[in-house]
């Protein structure tokens, strides 16, 4: 690889993980910002530069000592850029282009020229900053629209909601001083966004569509995939690429869009570098983008196959939480803790003094599915699962029947209830006989689905046709444990339930052995049920830690004294 030495415009948290994956490839960085700038800490070096990324001279002195500039943030100075890329030519990459930069900074330009080229986005008008000129936005487009800053406008900050005429006013206090465009309102129903990454040859590819949720006009979760339809999904990763072909330059862009209730998705707005919407892909994904942002500037090979960039595995969900600064300093640092304990998920910090409100870090959450994220995201942020409920709902809402023909049969089944209860499955425990209460037993097989019970465990000695029976009368997945008795040790009810006719199956367990049927349910729960998922692995390695503790002990003390103990 050629040892090209990459500077970059910023060094807040999105240089700082531009940084950490360049450390990964054997590329060195230098770093235009303040001094400790988060990008600085985790990459020592007197080359640095020390100033502003919007100051001429500091950019002039950065470009000097690299071969590739790039940005962490689009508030840069582009007269200088544009000079630095006559004055050197070849002997400087500037990614993307001073000329991409410099439109996608007024966001009125950036509309209007995504608008001329056909890409579908909300209706929008430069005005002035004056009552009479947004009183007249309010006859053209209705009540509500927004009010935006062309420039400077970062994390919903340059953004206004102009609800009615009387809003005017306050809305021309918050933004005064800036020039300002107006934009239809889009009646969405979700907010989506795409990474798409740009090569030096021109040709682009992207990330999968995620879904973002805002909190305070800034950021809050980021699901990915995004819980839309895959055709929605598609639609969304065609019109993002369509727009980013349309600028210049290689690098990441993150794509913001807007899914509307007709299915319609408008773009929002386009940032030509890292992203909020796309840290999940530094867990989620084989490739961040911040590598593939890396790989772009600098012409390296880049891994991707015909549908662009995909998730680790094609049963691999993420979701990203922002970390924010709390009301009292360092208190968003209990939800960081509370996510070292949480399997799947992984925390990053900037390096940043607290400030309410402010950025300081992000968790992301890596699972099998988008539920089992749920479940993990509710123990990051409650210390409790989502689904967690108390002793009087659990008895309410019974998801396991536990049921047998006599009160003899209660010693043996009472494991299975014990494991149950280990796992913190709700369930239901009873008496129904095959024989002597057949009604209620009709009762309990054909009335169990409805009442929201989801599996059931039948204990039955002798004839043992409980299990069989109830089987026959539902479709739920009935558990048949045979139990002991005085005649035929248990044989006799083994072979009555597990022989069975084709078409009525009964899961059919060891004799006496309830434990193992009531872990067969909790499988059946897992399926679908992803907190029990993560309770199986956790009671499984715990079953294995018992078993080489054991070993350990015997290879230590000998079998004589272990035998005697």
């Amino acid at each position: 690889m050629d040892r090209q030495v990459v500077g970059i415009l910023g060094g807040g948290q999105l240089g700082r993980m531009l940084v950490e994956a360049a450390s990964r490839l054997d590329v060195k960085t230098l770093i235009l910002d303040a001094e400790n700038a988060p990008a600085k800490q985790i990459r020592a070096s007197d080359e640095h530069v020390t100033g502003s990324f919007a100051d001429a001279a500091a950019v002039r002195e950065l470009a000097e000592k690299v071969d590739v500039l790039t940005i962490e943030i689009e508030h840069v100075d582009t007269t200088v850029l544009f000079e630095l890329e006559k004055e050197k030519g070849e002997k400087l990459q500037i990614h993307p282009s001073p000329a991409t930069i410099k439109l996608i900074q007024d966001k009125f330009l950036q509309k209007e020229f995504l608008l001329k080229n056909g890409v579908a986005a909300a209706e929008c008008e430069s005005v002035e900053s004056t009552e009479v000129a947004l009183e007249k936005v309010g006859e053209k487009y209705g009540y509500p629209y927004m009010l935006k800053s062309r420039t400077q406008a970062y994390d919903g900050r340059g953004n206004f909601v102009v609800s009615s005429k009387d809003d005017i006013p306050e809305a021309l206090k918050t933004l005064h001083s800036r020039p300002l465009y107006a934009e239809k309102w889009c009646p969405f129903t979700k907010e989506l966004a795409v990474m798409v990454l740009r090569e030096r040859d021109g040709s682009v590819s992207s990330y999968p569509t995620v879904e973002t949720v805002q909190k305070d006009n800034i950021c809050h979760l980021v699901y990915a995939p995004a819980r839309v339809p895959d055709s929605v999904q598609l639609k969304a990763k065609v019109l993002a690429e369509r727009a980013v072909s349309l600028f210049s330059g290689a690098g990441i862009y993150g794509v913001e869009m807007f899914l509307l209730e007709n299915g319609e998705i408008l773009l929002n707005e386009i940032a030509p570098r890292p992203h909020n919407s796309g840290h999940y892909t530094i867990d989620g994904c084989a490739t961040s983008q911040f590598e593939a942002h890396m790989r772009a500037i600098l012409g390296l090979p880049i891994p991707k196959s015909k549908t662009g960039f995909a998730l680790s595995t094609p049963y691999t969900s993420a979701i990203m939480l922002n970390v924010l600064g709390g009301a009292e300093p360092d208190s968003e640092l209990e939800i960081c803790r509370r996510a070292l304990t949480t399997k799947g998920a992984t925390v990053h910090l900037y390096g940043k003094t607290t400030r309410p409100g402010r950025k300081m870090g992000h968790i992301n959450i890596v699972a099998g599915s988008m539920d089992e994220c749920e479940t993990r995201l509710a123990q990051i942020q409650t210390g409790e699962s989502s689904s967690s409920s108390s002793s009087d709902e659990q008895k309410e809402k019974p998801l396991v029947g536990i049921i047998m023909g006599s009160d003899s049969d209660l010693p043996v089944m009472a494991t299975g209830a014990r494991i149950l209860q280990q796992f913190d499955v709700p369930f239901e425990v009873t008496i129904t006989s095959a024989h002597r209460t057949p009604f209620r037993m009709t009762k309990y097989a054909t009335e169990a689905a409805a009442r929201g019970i989801k599996t059931i465990i039948a204990g039955a000695g002798g004839a043992a046709h409980l299990p069989g029976m109830v089987a026959a009368m539902t479709t739920l997945p009935v558990i048949g444990v045979p139990v002991r008795g005085s005649t035929l040790d248990g044989v006799d009810s083994l072979y009555s339930i597990v022989q069975m006719p084709r078409g009525i199956p009964v899961a059919t367990v060891a004799i006496n052995n309830a434990t193992n049927a009531a872990l067969l349910a909790v499988r059946n729960l897992a399926a679908f049920m992803p907190k029990y998922q993560l309770k199986l692995e956790e009671y499984y390695a715990s079953i294995e830690k018992e078993v080489l503790d054991k070993a350990d002990r015997l290879e230590t003390i000998g079998f004589e004294s272990y035998l005697s103990k």
